[in-house]
């Protein structure tokens, strides 16, 4: 060895702070880590087979920290001496630990075993070392491998050496290297996620980065792989698509990217001499493409100087002062060029105003009028293009508003929003109502466009939130940021989802202020109800049309999992898993009207007095009271915390509290839905009374009008008359549905005639509908009173006939009103055409 061999094996290291996760980006200390990283190896081995030299590994990493890299990827464990002189050079190491991950390694035991014992070795042999960054338990098990095996082995197999090698190292950072073919696997339990990534299409690849931060979740996203061959592209096609691909991840919202490779010089099994990867040449002679990923690097995540539009943030409180210190004290600290905070007091009785002004953002004190008055308030004084809203509760990103403007200036979208992540060290109570139904969530329709941002993280053109006269003043606690994004959408606008735009949001640290908080919910539930009727099905529930994000969301008991679309011969590059829409029976028990269910059953069994065969509800009664007991242990048993305890009678605990607070927050919203009117039997329409029965009219009409034009005239009557109205589908028969109730609706059918001269017959037909509950109710408590009066059990049969025509007539009623409403509808818009 010589002399600077020795130097670099032996010299002294300094200490300095692990990386560690904070949501979606990693941290050192306080200081945000964005990895500007290459792929380093693998290479040929020497005589005595060690695959690197100290006197190469020197000057290469010497080059890369002067060319604004800090961070190296290996494929196999490093010697300890390459550890420390990366940290020499400022460079942190994602190690691979290497092992056959190509063959069907869980087909022979033999092979099995010993993996385990391999990583646990490679971990052990850098466990603690201040380089690394983390370490890869796997890179890229081939899919005929893991079609061969079946996902849920290989997720099963993986978690072993997760687990494994947190055990040798249990600070340290730990993922699995994924990539499009295997997209499907479920891997909730690795701290970062790492996908390798060749597009050669900026458009695709925005796109796909998108789908994959929503993979990710809360945890920070990594590309571990990207690159272009300058043999076959050109040294200067290779940096002119290394420069976009750098940039197009950081403002993705990546926590980093790591470029393939750093040299030519590559080594597997033999010398690769038929692509030329390397930002250097195998002489390490700098291509085009290292000074490209130095500039891009340099100025991630989004290059200085860019124009944004001046930003309003605006914090509205009532009694926020436990909190509101840490929001101000993050909006301080954004690192945004143009922006301005205002804090809405909305009438506290704490110290609330005068901690604002200490931090020297503009304070408006009014009386107490509630949250949506508050957000008008601060948006008649805001001055900046975009208003972004904030809860007192929360505190920001120092780039939320960056990844907030960029959306903005990259698409038209009039309103985006961020995740909401739960800061840690806020309790173990806390942490498990993180992993609670009820929490704030975003609801998307793609990857990239959002149907609902919540309150606490949303940003929007102030232009469009003045045009539609800002937020509606009779939701004063909650459901203003849902009525918002329905009244926008309801334009024709769009609203996005930036990954990156994060905020920290502290959730409730005690059951009683949950409790209080999803009772709010459900009055909110029940104000949105009244106002957007169109938006709820018949059992008074949204139908969201598009999927729910965040934690805490109820895992329904299904008997079947979702389908991966792997292509012909599981041929397809990628391949994707799918969720089965959820069914009606495995939806049921997460309503909260379920428990009325419970309750019902209850009440039937006590009266065995009077026919001992009532009996026969308890099985049943516990059937559906064990419904829900399942989801919630089930949903239990997938949530993630914060700081998991470190004895196991600890974490059951946290997961026993979760379970509890799942089966709490249904009721809790029943509770709030019931006091405000949200019940299964509201009547939307009690004006008028037809019998119901099919009717036909038709119709001569002199003035020409397409159909979709007088079927609006007969929606809009209907919806102005307080009815619910509700259009076809695609696949539908019918035109529009009015809804009276829960148990019955009416239907409308519209065919048109041309005779010319704009002369037109119109043929309508309107019926009624009822739902399939409520004939099996009636046919069910009639058949139980018929076995009763055989029986002799007189009392118990004179309650159930009484309960089938109880039932019988309210589905008359609701039939009959609805018909009335659909016919009161067609003589007003009758009135505004021309016969």
């Amino acid at each position: 060895m010589t002399v600077l061999e020795r130097a670099a094996a032996t010299a002294p290291v300094a200490m300095r702070s692990r990386p560690r996760i904070r949501g979606k980006f990693l941290f050192v200390g306080d200081e945000k880590l964005f990895v500007h990283g290459v792929t380093y190896g693998t290479f040929r081995p020497t005589e005595d087979g060690e695959q690197y030299r100290p006197d190469v590994v020197e000057r290469d990493f010497a080059q890369m920290a002067a060319n604004g890299i800090n961070a190296l990827r290996t494929y196999t464990v490093p010697p300890r001496w390459l550890l420390d002189a990366a940290q020499r050079h400022g460079l942190w190491v994602m190690v691979g630990l290497h092992w056959e991950q190509h063959v069907a390694f869980l087909d022979d035991p033999g092979l099995a075993r010993p993996i385990e014992q391999r990583v646990r070795e490679g971990v052990r042999a850098c466990a603690g070392h201040p380089a690394v960054l983390c370490y890869a338990i796997a890179n890229e098990i081939p899919a005929p491998i893991v079609r061969w095996h079946g996902h849920r082995r290989i997720e099963r197999h993986l978690e072993r050496l997760y687990r494994a090698a947190k055990v040798e190292d249990p600070d340290a950072l730990v993922t699995y290297v994924n990539y499009p073919t295997t997209e499907f696997l479920q891997l909730p339990f690795i701290d970062v996620v790492a996908f390798n990534v060749y597009l050669e299409s900026q458009e695709s690849f925005e796109g796909y980065l998108a789908r994959l931060h929503n993979i990710a979740g809360d945890r920070p996203l990594l590309m571990t792989e990207g690159g272009l061959d300058s043999r076959q592209h050109g040294g200067e096609g290779q940096a002119r698509a290394l420069d976009w691909q750098v940039r197009t991840a950081f403002a993705a919202g990546c926590a980093g990217t790591f470029v393939f490779a750093w040299t030519d010089e590559w080594h597997c099994i033999y010398d690769i001499e038929d692509w030329d990867f390397g930002i250097t040449d195998r002489d390490r002679r700098p291509k085009p493409a290292l000074a490209a990923v130095r500039t891009a690097f340099a100025e991630a995540p989004f290059p200085p100087g860019l124009p944004r539009p001046r930003v309003s943030v605006i914090v509205c409180s009532y009694n926020g002062s436990r909190t509101i210190r840490d929001c101000l004290a993050g909006l301080q600290a954004l690192d945004y060029a143009d922006y301005e905070v205002i804090v809405v007091d909305d009438g506290s009785s704490d110290d609330t105003p005068a901690i604002a002004a200490a931090y020297g953002f503009r304070v408006i004190s009014t009386e107490n009028r509630g949250l949506s008055s508050a957000r008008n308030t601060g948006l008649e004084a805001a001055t900046g293009e975009i208003v972004a809203y904030i809860d007192d509760d929360a505190y920001p990103d120092a780039h939320w508003l960056t990844y907030l403007a960029a959306t903005f200036e990259s698409s038209t979208h009039v309103g985006v929003g961020g995740p909401n992540i739960p800061p840690p060290g806020d309790g173990p109570i806390a942490d498990c109502v993180a992993n609670a139904p009820g929490g704030p969530v975003h609801v998307l329709l793609s990857d990239r466009e959002a149907e609902h941002i919540p309150g606490c993280n949303m940003a929007f053109r102030r232009a469009a939130l003045q045009e539609i006269g800002g937020f509606d003043p009779r939701f004063r606690a909650a459901g203003d940021d849902v009525d918002v994004c329905w009244r926008l959408r309801e334009r024709g606008w769009t609203l996005g989802f930036s990954p990156a735009a994060v905020v920290w949001h502290h959730r409730r640290n005690s059951v009683r202020a949950y409790w209080k908080q999803q009772v709010g919910y459900g009055k909110a539930e029940a104000l949105l109800e009244r106002k957007w009727p169109e938006q709820y099905n018949p059992l008074g529930h949204l139908a969201w049309a598009g999927r729910l994000y965040g934690k805490g969301l109820s895992q329904a008991l299904a008997w079947r999992s979702g389908r991966i679309y792997q292509g012909t011969w599981g041929a397809a590059p990628f391949q994707s898993l799918y969720q089965r829409p959820m069914g009606v029976l495995s939806s049921l028990p997460l309503m909260p009207e379920w428990y009325l269910a419970i309750v019902a059953l209850t009440a039937l069994g006590a009266l065995a007095f009077l026919w001992p065969y009532f009996l026969l509800a308890l099985p049943l009664l516990a059937l559906v009271a064990g419904a829900p007991l399942a989801q919630a242990s089930l949903s239990a048993a997938r949530a993630s915390f914060q700081s998991a305890p470190p004895s196991r009678f600890a974490r059951l605990k946290l997961r026993c509290l979760t379970a509890f607070l799942h089966l709490l927050q249904p009721l809790a919203r029943l509770s709030g839905r019931i006091r405000h009117g949200l019940t299964l039997w509201r009547r939307r329409d009690g004006r008028g009374f037809a019998l119901p029965y099919p009717r036909t009219s038709v119709t001569w009409l002199q003035e020409w009008r397409a159909a979709s034009d007088r079927l609006s005239l007969i929606e809009t009557a209907l919806r102005e008359s307080s009815a619910v109205a509700q259009r076809g589908g695609s696949y539908d028969r019918w035109d529009l549905e009015a809804h009276a109730g829960t148990l019955a609706t009416a239907r409308l059918r519209l065919a048109i005639e041309e005779h010319g001269a704009g002369r037109q017959v119109i043929h309508v037909r309107i019926w009624p509908r009822w739902s399939r509950g409520g004939p099996a109710l009636v046919v069910l408590s009639a058949a139980l009173a018929a076995a009763a009066a055989f029986d002799g059990a007189w009392a118990a049969a004179w309650l159930l006939a009484g309960l089938a025509g109880l039932i019988a007539l309210r589905m008359a009623q609701e039939a009959g009103g609805a018909l009335s409403a659909l016919l009161r509808a067609l003589e007003t818009s009758a009135r505004g055409q021309d016969r």
